[in-house]
């Protein structure tokens, strides 16, 4: 009798389970069914970018706030200087990205060579007397007490003009010369003139954003891969010649090495890992930023958001970045837009790959290279571009297809309400020259034949001029 209370015990503990296991697949199945669902709505990449944009924003308040207090006092006498600083960034922040939100695409597009050209010589000029040195790179504008960095809105122009000079030869792009030139040449001088400064990090970015064009315009894998390797080379001839880079890349070879010089920000950042655990000491009670893990609240905010907030912290994080880039990919590939696919996807890039970078050399996969976390670290001029960036993808989220039919048909919706958004007009493909030609001919009439000779040779390198660029990628690859 005992024996068939317990079999009967475990039956129905056994079946309690199974119900909750059930239970637990419905509820799932739901959440799913209802994020699918709420993904098919017209603006639905517009509002997912925003929401991660106003959550990786908080993040980074609150994290330079408690990452900060003690650097801030021991240098101004109050906690809240850095952080009151980051927090006045990322207003100017918010007025850039605004900007970048309401700006016609066309006024972008039309006028991206003038931004590019701006930014040439602003980083020419910061290498004379007006430039400023700080942390032994000579890359800062000071005006007071305000500075920027010329090589920040340097990437936006490199995306926004490489992005137009593509689009606009795409027919051409399956000659290798066209692919290269203009685009590869001035990024080439855009390099050199920030290893002169010398800044590494940014160097490594405008690459990506390079390298980003030059895969999402459909560039033949063998071209693109020679680029690849050129840039590793060129990346390890100037790490050999430069002292300090070369510092950072032994002591991430070896961390033991010298473990109270270069390698002393990378041993600490994983001891300041170690000690967070799972759910981390709690918010503001880490030890790190104590004067043990220098730039605590810039380059290495991850370490101490990882101390802080645990292992559920970094996870959170990480899912932010992976939304990110989620719907940066999902903006490029639902436009029709050419130029929008090929910004969207390469600024998308952009980002994760600052992200992925910084996250790196914290937890000791990559060598040191001082990118700040996007959003996160505190900052000025990163700050404020990684805003103008958000909202040039928000631009892009706004002339999706759907998202035009809906707000041209129901209005600009509540967000559009609040900000006063304009209205984004459609797409339309410009009109090709063979249709112009056909028009053209129809119009006048028959025309009498004329007698063969170096015409009719002309006539036929064109042709094989135009399959050759047929046969070349014509648009941008939204995602790979």
């Amino acid at each position: 009798m005992a024996a068939g209370n317990v079999s009967g015990s475990r039956e129905r503990g056994s079946g309690s389970r199974e119900r909750g296991r059930q239970g637990v697949g419905d509820g799932l199945r739901g959440v799913s069914s209802a994020l699918t669902a709420w993904l098919t709505r017209p603006l639905a990449s517009f509002h997912l970018l925003l929401a991660v944009f106003g959550l990786l924003t908080a993040f980074g308040l609150v994290m330079v706030l408690s990452a900060s207090s003690v650097e801030s006092f021991n240098k101004e006498g109050s906690s809240y200087s850095i952080f009151l600083s980051h927090l006045t960034h990322c207003l100017v922040g918010a007025v850039g990205c605004y900007v970048a939100m309401r700006t016609p695409v066309w006024v972008l597009r039309r006028f991206s060579h003038v931004l590019l050209l701006i930014c040439l010589l602003l980083l020419v000029l910061v290498l004379t007397g007006l430039g400023a040195s700080e942390n032994g790179a000579q890359s800062w504008f000071a005006l007071g007490p305000v500075s920027f960095q010329p090589v920040e809105p340097a990437k936006i122009a490199l995306a926004l003009w490489g992005a137009h000079v593509l689009v606009t030869k795409r027919a051409l792009l399956g000659q290798y010369r066209h692919l290269l030139v203009p685009v590869v040449p001035a990024a080439l001088l855009i390099f050199a003139l920030v290893m002169m400064q010398p800044d590494l990090g940014s160097t490594v970015l405008l690459g990506v954003v390079l390298l980003a064009l030059l895969w999402f315009a459909g560039a033949p894998l063998r071209l693109f891969s020679a680029v690849l390797l050129g840039g590793v080379t060129a990346a390890t001839a100037l790490i050999t010649l430069g002292g300090y880079q070369m510092g950072r890349v032994t002591s991430f070879l070896n961390p033991g090495s010298d473990p109270q010089g270069a390698g002393f920000q990378s041993n600490q950042a994983l001891l300041a890992l170690a000690d967070g655990g799972l759910f981390g000491e709690g918010l503001g009670r880490g030890w790190s930023k104590w004067q043990y893990l220098p730039e605590a609240d810039n380059d290495f905010i991850f370490a101490v958001l990882g101390e802080e907030l645990g292992f559920v912290g970094c996870v959170v994080v990480l899912i932010l970045f992976g939304t990110l880039a989620y719907v940066g990919m999902r903006i490029a590939s639902r436009n029709t837009d050419p130029w929008i696919r090929l910004v969207a996807a390469t600024l998308t890039t952009w980002l994760v790959a600052q992200a992925a970078i910084n996250i790196g050399y914290v937890v000791g996969l990559l060598p040191v290279t001082g990118l700040p976390l996007p959003l996160i670290s505190s900052g000025g001029s990163s700050v404020v571009t990684t805003m103008i960036v958000f909202g040039l993808l928000a631009n892009c989220a706004r002339h999706e297809p759907e998202a035009i039919a809906a707000l041209r048909s129901l209005g600009p919706g509540r967000v559009g309400k609040l900000l006063r958004l304009p209205t984004p007009t459609p797409y339309r493909p410009p009109a090709s020259r063979r249709s112009n030609n056909s028009t053209t001919a129809k119009q006048r009439g028959p025309q009498p034949a004329k007698p063969s000779g170096k015409s009719g040779t002309g006539g036929s390198r064109a042709g094989k001029q135009r399959q050759g660029a047929a046969r070349g990628p014509g648009g941008a690859r939204s995602a790979r």
